[in-house]
């Protein structure tokens, strides 16, 4: 039930004024002890010709009370008590009865949204700045699945551009055979860091690089068979780190598979008069929305990530005939998928406003970016391993006698990593910290996972021998758990409005705190019977919020901590 709405009936059956309209003035009052919602009454006073203070008296006595503990006219204000036990009980029951389905509103139904994220370079190691979009997405992804929306959850493998015909420069020169036998991932980057020494005291070798790039675009042998095998390394590696995040894609289709479409887009282009030629370059000049050219041909012929997403964009569209597509890519490409929306705009596209850009900061590990070209990298499953040892050694440390602990240990590491990348806002730079990742008493997930088997533990200390009566849930901590527990629709319904599932994280941080403070000052087990089952059916609705928000971020809950 919305509340706000039929307290704005109720204003509108007594005002005989339109609900939508008093829905939209209606204000949450600044304190809890000065009511639930507030209707500022000096915006009717021109209407009906009274003194506000005169408006809020006499819709005090005219309100409909049913709902309602009291209505109170302060001052201009008319401030709206909710009846506490009714309102707590009827939360508690819609979502037991909704159970994992709580919070879906369906609202995507018959719409169809793409994600695009993760989107690892082959032949570079998936690092942990990497896991920013693969976080985001994945927590986007979810929400828009959970709303009813048909969702395609796209990589997009970096597979394609100059730098693969410098690799494969690199590996004719310096390869070594047995060392990508034996670790793939970590003998390409090796190469791939000389290369750019190399070329810093020979900027020869970038041509050399070109030239390889050339060869793999026009089909050559040599560097096709290098590629694929680059590839297929990399994409054994990249699928440890999925398996372990458990993250699945409906597409793997990388920027190489464009390769065939590009021609025809190119043709696309041209027949709309937008290309120029600029120092041999075939340009789209964008001066007139403040961006430097778009690049589609480079001067020795070859195509250019910009050729490449707009080919993609397209394509996606024919496919699939998205109602909205996402990138999910760090905030500094935005010039450049400001450029690519331009042009497929310029191409005669309508629905280019449905290209979105989703950027998010910088990731800093010890006061250091990452630069896979610099050698400055930290990989993923080693940064996994340790948070999951890091866990094991505060659970062996907190409850020796657990006996899952490398479960639970895996559930709060994997879980912590994730959810420092998804508490903040996305435009916010992140510093990455293991001690702050595995805090159980900060703004973590093990705090929220650590709630959820607190929850689950008072369940299983104290048997429910009946319903209860739920309508006796009157006290302060019980109200204010249902009120924040209510607000899950609110907070997701926000998050993807913005594509912010910042949002969302805090409000499951907000419903364990409430939930800690119920738990700290309501005595459930010594609470006499009827009211003692009503109060575990309060704990188990929390529980089963937790549940459905963690899970909506990709992190799994802990029956026992």
């Amino acid at each position: 039930m919305d509340y706000k709405l039929m307290v704005a009936n109720k204003i509108a059956q007594a005002s005989g004024l339109d609900a939508d309209k008093i829905y939209a003035l209606m204000e949450i009052p600044p304190r809890s002890d000065m009511g639930d919602f507030a209707f500022p009454c000096y915006t009717l006073a021109k209407e009906l010709r009274k003194a506000p203070p005169v408006i809020a008296k006499e819709l005090a006595d005219q309100v409909d009370p049913a709902g309602l503990e009291k209505v109170e006219a302060l001052g201009p204000y008319l401030n709206f008590f909710l009846d506490k036990g009714e309102f707590v009980g009827n939360i508690v029951k819609k979502i037991l009865e909704s159970g994992v389905e709580y919070g879906n509103e369906n609202t995507g139904t018959g719409k169809k949204i793409l994600v695009e994220y993760s989107s690892p370079n082959i032949a570079k190691p998936f690092n942990v700045a990497l896991m920013y979009t693969t976080c985001l997405g994945n927590a986007l992804y979810r929400m828009y699945q959970s709303e009813g929306y048909d969702t395609v959850g796209i990589n997009h493998l970096g597979d394609y551009g100059t730098q693969f015909g410098k690799l494969i420069y690199a590996y004719r020169m310096w390869g070594d055979e047995a060392a990508l036998e034996a670790d793939p991932i970590g003998e390409l980057l090796r190469i791939y860091v000389k290369f750019h020494d190399e070329a810093e005291k020979n900027p020869a070798l970038d041509e050399e690089g070109r030239r390889h790039f050339k060869n793999l675009e026009a089909g050559a042998e040599y560097e096709t068979g290098l590629w694929n095998r680059f590839k297929n390394l990399s994409l054994k590696d990249f699928q440890k780190v999925y398996d372990i995040l458990n993250i699945e894609f409906d597409s793997l289709k990388g920027e190489a598979f464009y390769s065939d479409y590009m021609p025809q887009v190119i043709d696309q282009i041209r027949a709309k008069g937008l290309l120029t030629e600029s120092q041999g370059a075939q340009v789209v000049m964008l001066d007139e929305w403040n961006m430097p050219p778009a690049i589609i041909l480079k001067s020795d012929g070859s195509t250019i990530y910009c050729t490449r997403d707009v080919t993609a964009a397209i394509y996606r569209k024919q496919t699939y005939d998205f109602d909205k597509c996402l990138y999910v890519v760090g905030s500094p490409q935005s010039l450049h998928f400001r450029q690519v929306f331009k042009v497929v705009e310029l191409m005669g596209n309508e629905w280019a406003k449905d290209l979105i850009h989703v950027g998010f900061g910088l990731v800093k590990f010890q006061g250091m970016k990452f630069s896979t070209r610099e050698g400055k990298v930290f990989y993923l499953t080693d940064l996994l391993k340790e948070a999951i040892q890091r866990a094991r050694d505060i659970i062996e440390e907190k409850n020796p006698e657990l006996e899952n602990k490398e479960e639970v240990a895996r559930k709060i590491g994997i879980g912590g990593v994730k959810f420092i990348y998804l508490k903040n806002s996305r435009e916010k730079e992140i510093m990455f910290d293991l001690n702050e990742v595995l805090n159980f008493d900060g703004e973590t997930a093990p705090y929220v996972q650590y709630t959820y088997a607190r929850g689950r533990s008072i369940l299983r200390k104290n048997v429910s021998t009946g319903e209860g009566d739920l309508t006796a849930l009157k006290e302060k901590e019980e109200f204010e758990l249902a009120k924040v527990l209510e607000h899950y629709n609110d907070a997701k319904r926000e998050a993807l409005e913005k594509y912010e599932p910042s949002v969302f994280t805090r409000y499951i941080l907000d419903v364990a705190k409430t939930f800690n403070k119920f738990y700290n000052n309501i005595n459930i087990g010594n609470s006499e019977p009827s009211l003692r089952n009503a109060r575990l059916k309060l704990v188990e609705a929390t529980c089963q919020v937790i549940a459905n928000g963690l899970g909506l971020l990709g992190i799994d809950v802990v029956e026992r901590m």
